[in-house]
């Protein structure tokens, strides 16, 4: 037993093993010296042992292999991690840019003390670019989609996180802009700093700059301290500006200043603020036209589009219904912890068929609203939304606690003394009402718009 532990523990013999591992292995101490490299590595990096044996990994690799997702940027670092797991892009020695699957673990000795760090990593770029090009890659960075448009997006949001460029995502509502953003953040050397998202347009104008810049204390009627602004809160990180075409014009001077030097003031400050930060923006309008509209500046207009990234309609990659239906259903399982019921094929027949006009978001909701409505283990065609069946006789299914007026129609269709009546059963409440008649509250606030008689009616409650 004696002889077979010195074998193993021989330091050649552990050599060899390493340099026969299909991973990559870096270790360093807790100042980030390296101290082993195996062939794997030398593989994937392009970088040779001699060249990084006893050296910082910072200046072997010129920043940190890492990229923002290092944890031993100080010196000496503060350790407070056991195993972390992400993916990384990373560029070679000779250039070349490369996908990896990173995991580092704290190397802890006997006595509980903190020693160094083990990396290993995987490089799957050949994998990837392998499943792009047979378009079988049905999930990359949390987002589904197999059609032809999504994998030509894989390959942009893959591409563009090696780079500090500003990304500008345009579609339509619901097309899942901000889950792009965030997938761009999460696979970046940003991805170990926050995810801020702002919605530009939910900010009122009089607070737009406060809230983007921060202020300091006495800037103005209330500002009783100084307060960070959402920049600030992504140093280090991404800022995802969400319907920015909705900025004041005011605005849009001091974000296209930063994006020239870097730094900002604070309103009613006069010191210059620097923040290190990946900017994403996204619009569902056309930022073009808002610029020949005078809306929007267009030397901003040229900063933020330099990366162009545009989300297609759900209608126009309905191949991926299936697919999304399927992952909405899953989560909903998960968030549950219950066994969930599953798409009868003529409801997947009514999903292929409708045209989405809230994209995604839409189909989101409508699976978790089937999955409630469901009593069995299908979801059947009289469990789905009624603005998916209401031109096809399809009886709605009655599950509400209400009973139904005998004057509301089994398909659905609203009159005016029937939704008065649900509306007085629901005592005002008009989630309520709508569960009554059977219909999507959307649907009912539509019928209401286009009945002044409803409207006043409603208002008694």
């Amino acid at each position: 037993m004696t002889d077979l532990t010195h074998t193993i523990i021989d330091p050649d013999n552990l050599n060899l093993v390493l340099d026969n591992l299909k991973l990559g292995i870096i270790a360093h101490t807790p100042n980030r010296i390296i101290t082993v490299f195996n062939k794997e590595a030398e593989r994937i990096t392009g970088y040779l042992k001699e060249e990084v044996i006893g050296k910082d990994c910072h200046i072997v690799f010129q920043a940190p292999f890492c990229g923002g997702k290092c944890s031993f940027c100080d010196t000496p670092p503060q350790f407070s991690f056991g195993t972390k797991e992400y993916p990384l892009n990373v560029i070679t020695k000779t250039g070349a840019a490369r996908q990896l699957e990173m995991t580092i673990s704290a190397i802890i000795n006997h006595d509980n003390v903190f020693k160094g760090v083990l990396a290993s990593f995987r490089d799957v770029t050949e994998a990837f670019n392998l499943s792009l090009k047979a378009e079988t890659l049905s999930n990359f960075a949390g987002i589904i989609g197999k059609d032809k448009t999504m994998q030509d997006i894989f390959r942009q949001i893959r591409d563009v996180a090696l780079y500090n460029y500003p990304v500008h995502i345009s579609g339509d509502t619901g097309t899942g802009k901000e889950r792009v953003a965030y997938a761009i953040h999460d696979i970046s050397g940003y991805g170990s700093g926050s995810f801020v998202p702002v919605n530009c347009g939910a900010l009122p104008e009089g607070i737009v700059e406060s809230e983007l810049f921060g202020h300091v204390k006495g800037a103005f009627t209330g500002a009783v301290k100084e307060r960070k602004g959402r920049f600030e809160l992504a140093h280090k990180g991404t800022l995802f500006l969400d319907e920015v075409a909705d900025l004041p014009l005011k605005t849009q001077v001091k974000l296209l200043r930063f994006l020239q030097e870097g730094s900002f003031e604070k309103v009613g400050g006069e010191k210059k603020v620097c923040v290190d930060v990946r900017i994403i923006s996204a619009a569902n309008k056309n930022l073009k036209d808002e610029v020949k509209a005078g809306r929007f500046r267009e030397d901003l207009f040229y900063r933020l589009n330099v990366i162009p990234i545009h989300l297609p309609l759900l209608r126009q990659r309905k191949s991926d219904i299936p697919l999304l239906a399927e992952h909405f259903l899953k989560e909903a399982e998960k968030e549950s912890n219950n066994t969930v019921p599953q798409l009868a094929d003529e409801s997947l027949d009514l999903l292929l068929e409708y045209h989405w006009p809230g994209n995604v978001r839409e189909l989101k909701n409508v699976i978790q609203f089937s999955v409630v409505r469901s009593r069995g283990k299908l979801i059947l065609p009289s469990d789905l939304p009624i603005e998916l069946t209401q031109d096809r006789g399809i009886p709605v299914r009655n599950t509400n606690r209400y009973p139904e007026p005998e004057s509301i129609s089994a398909r659905g269709k609203l009159d005016v003394e029937s939704v008065k009546t649900a509306i007085k059963k629901a005592g005002g409440n008009k989630s309520k009402a709508a569960r009554v008649l059977g219909v999507g509250r959307a649907t009912l606030y539509r019928f209401m718009a286009q009945n002044e008689d409803i409207r006043n009616y409603a208002d008694q409650f």
